[in-house]
C-alpha cells in the first residue's frame, strides 16, 4: 500500500532535488512549499527538525536548537548521539539513543537532555530514511521542547503534594508517607512514630493581628519544624492545614529519644518570632503515637495521636503526651457524656438553682448566680465541672448557654425584689458574633431590666479574638448590662483586660479565699491587693467560696463589697428564691465558725513517741496543722499532751493532743513540715504548723 509524503519525506526530497537539479519543476515547487511549512513550524512553535547521514552525524539541526550548541555550524558533522543523550526519567529510554540509531529502527517520544545544555528537556521522534533502492540513507525526525511542560508537571506534583504556604508535606503527602512507613513495617521494618501538632494561642494572633501575620508565622513554624528534623533521622514534616502539623518518624527510636525530640520542638516554638517590627510569642503542644504498640494502620494511629495531642492540651498546653490506652476510654466516655448531655436537652434533665450573692456592710442579699444543675437518670448529679467542657467542644454550649440565660431572666422577673441576676458565660459563647442579639432577645421576651443583669466571664474570653470580644462588649454595654470578670487571678491575669474591657466588677477566686484566716497564708495579702486595685478602677469585688464565720470578717475587713459561697447557705430553688426574697433580704450566716487547713485522707501507719516509749498507730489524715491518728488502744491519749509522731522516715515532728475519744485523737503539729513529701502531693510546698 503506496503511503502518501510527510513533510519529512518532501524535505528529504528537496535536499535531493538541491543534488540534482535537473528533476521537474513540479517536484521542486512542492518540496519548496514543505519547507516554508518548516520554517513556519519551526520559528512559531516548540517542534523543530533533525538529520543525520548514515555514520549518525547531524546533516540538519533547526536554528533555535543548533543556537544552543553555538548555532549551526558547531553542529553539523557532530554525532547526534554525542550531542544528546537519553534522560533516564522518561518513558521509553530503556534503550540509550545510541542503541536506536545503530540499529536503525524507528522510535518516538524519547526523553533527551543535553549536557552542554543544563535545565532543558526534549522530546524526539525519528525513522531511518531510505534511497529509492531501499538503502538506509541516515535519520530524520522531529523534537518538540519538554521544558515549559515539565516545569509546569513539577508544579501540579508540588500543589499536590507540598503546603502552598510553608513548602512543608501537605496532608495528602503525610498521608502517603505514613502509609508506606506503615506498609514497611507490616513487611518487618522499622518502629513508626506519630507527632500530632498543634500551636497554642496562634487564633489570638490570626484574630488581633491579622491572617497575613499569621501566614507569616506559619511559614516561621515551618522553618524551625524543618531544622528539628534535621535531628531527627528519616522525618517526614508536614502541616495538616490550620495551625496543626504532624511528623512522621521512621526508625527504632526508645521513648526517651522521642521525648528529647518533643521538648526540643516545643522549646524552639516558644522562642519570640520577629514579625513586622513585632514580637510575637505563642506555643504548641504535641500527641505521640508508636506503631504497633498504639495501632499498625494509619487510621489508628492518627486518631491515637490526636487523643495523645488532646491530653496534652488539656495538661496546660507547652507539653508533650504519649498515647496511653485509658485516654481511648477517656474518650468514649465524653462522646457518652456528649450524647446524654443532647438527651438531656432534649428531655429537660437540666435545672437552675440560686446562689445568694451578700453585701459584706449590711449582710443583705443584692442578687442571686445562676448555677446550672444536670440530674441524670442513671448516673445522678453530675458536675458542671465534668459536662461543661463537653459542651463547648460539642459546641452544644451555644444551646445550652441561650437555654441558662432565657430560663433565668424569665424565672428573675417573678422575684419579689428587683435584685440583680449573675449569669454565667462560657469564652466560647460570648465570642460568637450573634451572642448580643441573643442576650437583647432574651431580656425582651422575659421583661427582665438590662441593669439587673450581670454576666460573668473568665479572662480566657480575651483568648477567643479581640475584635470580636471587643465588639460584644460594646454592644452589651449599650444595652445596659454589667460584667463581671470571674476567677480573677488563676488564668492569664493581665491587668490591660481591665483597661480595656468595661468591667463593674471583679471575682476573687475561691483559691485565694480558702485558707485566707490561718497563720502564716498570704492570700489575705492577695485579697488586700485586688482590693485595692479595684477600688482604684472603681469596681466592686465578691469573694467567691467563702464557707466560715471567720472568713466573713476577713473579707469585710479587707474592704471586699460581697461575699458568696456555702457560709450563707447551699444554692436554692427558684421557689426558695421566691420565700427567701418575700420575707427578707438579710440572711444569716450558718456553717462552721473557723475556718481550718483542708485535709488529705491518709490511712497508713505511724509511730508516735511520748515519754520515751513508742508505739504505733495510724494515721487517718493530716493538713498543714493538723493530724488525726487511731487505733491507739483503750487508754487512747491525754488531752493537752505533747508527744511526737513520725510523718517520714527518722523526721519526727512534735504534737500537742487536742482531743482524744474511742481510741481515735486530734494533734495539733508544732512545727512546719514537708506536707507535699508526706501526702506525696506534686508542690513541694513546706507546711506550717
Amino acid at each position: 500500500m503506496n503511503r502518501s509524503p510527510t513533510v519529512l519525506d518532501r524535505i528529504t526530497r528537496y535536499r535531493s532535488l538541491e543534488r540534482n537539479s535537473g528533476r521537474r519543476a513540479e517536484d521542486q515547487d512542492g518540496s519548496q512549499r514543505a519547507l516554508r511549512l518548516v520554517q513556519a513550524i519551526e520559528d512559531q512553535g516548540n517542534g523543530w527538525f533533525w538529520e543525520t547521514d548514515r555514520a549518525g552525524h547531524i546533516t540538519y539541526l533547526s536554528a533555535k536548537i543548533a543556537d544552543f550548541f553555538g548555532g549551526e555550524g558547531a553542529v553539523l558533522g557532530e554525532s547526534l548521539k554525542g550531542l544528546f543523550q537519553t534522560s533516564g526519567s522518561g518513558m521509553g529510554t530503556e534503550r540509550t539513543l545510541g542503541f536506536l540509531l545503530q540499529a536503525h529502527s524507528s522510535f518516538s517520544d524519547l526523553e533527551i537532555v543535553a549536557g552542554a545544555v543544563p535545565g532543558r528537556v526534549w522530546s524526539i521522534s525519528g525513522r531511518p530514511a531510505l534511497d529509492r533502492n531501499g538503502r538506509f540513507m541516515g535519520f530524520v525526525g522531529t523534537g518538540s521542547d519538554l521544558t515549559a511542560r515539565q516545569r509546569t508537571e513539577a508544579e501540579i506534583t508540588r500543589l499536590a503534594l507540598y503546603d502552598t504556604l510553608t513548602g512543608l508535606a501537605n496532608r495528602a503527602r503525610l498521608q502517603h508517607g505514613l502509609d508506606q512507613a506503615l506498609a514497611r513495617r507490616s513487611g518487618g521494618g522499622r518502629r513508626t512514630a506519630l507527632f500530632q501538632l498543634d500551636l497554642d494561642r496562634f487564633k489570638a494572633v490570626n484574630d488581633t493581628l491579622g491572617h497575613q501575620v499569621g501566614d507569616q508565622l506559619l511559614v516561621q513554624v515551618a522553618r524551625r519544624l524543618q531544622a528539628a528534623a534535621e535531628n531527627m533521622p528519616s522525618a517526614l514534616v508536614g502541616r495538616l492545614g490550620g495551625d496543626e502539623f504532624q511528623i512522621v518518624i521512621v526508625g527504632d527510636h526508645d521513648r526517651e529519644e522521642l521525648a528529647v525530640w518533643a521538648k526540643s520542638i516545643i522549646a524552639s516554638l516558644a522562642r519570640p518570632y520577629s514579625i513586622k517590627d513585632a514580637w510575637i510569642s505563642i506555643g504548641s503542644s504535641i500527641g505521640i503515637a508508636l506503631a504497633p504498640d498504639d495501632g499498625d494502620d494509619p487510621e489508628t494511629l492518627v486518631r491515637n495521636a490526636d487523643l495523645a495531642l488532646y491530653a496534652a492540651k488539656g495538661a496546660g498546653r507547652g507539653v508533650f503526651h504519649f498515647f496511653k490506652a485509658d485516654l481511648l476510654a477517656q474518650a468514649r466516655r465524653r462522646k457518652e457524656m456528649e450524647d446524654d448531655l443532647r438527651d438531656a436537652l432534649r428531655h429537660e434533665q437540666l435545672r437552675l438553682v440560686y446562689q445568694p450573692i451578700v453585701s459584706t456592710l449590711s449582710g443583705e442579699v443584692t442578687g442571686f448566680e445562676a448555677l446550672l444543675r444536670w440530674q441524670h437518670p442513671k448516673r445522678g448529679p453530675v458536675s458542671p465541672a465534668d459536662f461543661i467542657p463537653v459542651a463547648e467542644e460539642s459546641g452544644l454550649i451555644e444551646q445550652i448557654g441561650e437555654w441558662v440565660l432565657r430560663t433565668a431572666a424569665r424565672e428573675a422577673v417573678a422575684w419579689p425584689r428587683p435584685v440583680r441576676l449573675a449569669v454565667n458565660v462560657s469564652p466560647v459563647q460570648f465570642a460568637k458574633p450573634g451572642w448580643p442579639a441573643v442576650v437583647a432577645n432574651a431580656l425582651a421576651v422575659s421583661g427582665l431590666e438590662a441593669r439587673r443583669l450581670e454576666l460573668e466571664i473568665t479572662e480566657s474570653v480575651f483568648m477567643e479574638g479581640s475584635d470580636t470580644i471587643q465588639a460584644t462588649f460594646k454592644a452589651l454595654k449599650r444595652l445596659g448590662i454589667r460584667f463581671a470578670l470571674d476567677d480573677f487571678g488563676t488564668s492569664y491575669s493581665s491587668l490591660g483586660y481591665l483597661q480595656t474591657a468595661p468591667f463593674d466588677k471583679i471575682k476573687i477566686d475561691q483559691s485565694f479565699v480558702r485558707g485566707a484566716c490561718i497563720a502564716g497564708s498570704r492570700n489575705g495579702a492577695i485579697i488586700r491587693a485586688i482590693v485595692g486595685l479595684a477600688e482604684a478602677l472603681e469596681l466592686e469585688t465578691t469573694a467567691e467560696g467563702v464557707e466560715a464565720h471567720d472568713e466573713i470578717e476577713l473579707i469585710r475587713s479587707l474592704g471586699c463589697s460581697h461575699i458568696q459561697g456555702f457560709v450563707y447557705g447551699m444554692p436554692m430553688t427558684h421557689d426558695a428564691v421566691m420565700d427567701r426574697l418575700a420575707n427578707s433580704t438579710t440572711l444569716v450566716p450558718s456553717g462552721v465558725r473557723h475556718s481550718r487547713p483542708p485535709r488529705v485522707r491518709m490511712l497508713r501507719s505511724v509511730m508516735i513517741e511520748q515519754n520515751g516509749k513508742r508505739t504505733s498507730a495510724r494515721l487517718r489524715d493530716i493538713s498543714v496543722a493538723g493530724a488525726m491518728i487511731d487505733q491507739l488502744g483503750p487508754a487512747g491519749l491525754l488531752p493537752g499532751a505533747t508527744l511526737q509522731i513520725e510523718l517520714m522516715a527518722g523526721d519526727w515532728t512534735p504534737a500537742r493532743v487536742q482531743w482524744s475519744n474511742d481510741g481515735r485523737a486530734g494533734l495539733s503539729l508544732l512545727r512546719s513540715f514537708n506536707f507535699a513529701a508526706v501526702t506525696g502531693q506534686a508542690n513541694g510546698t513546706k507546711a506550717a504548723g
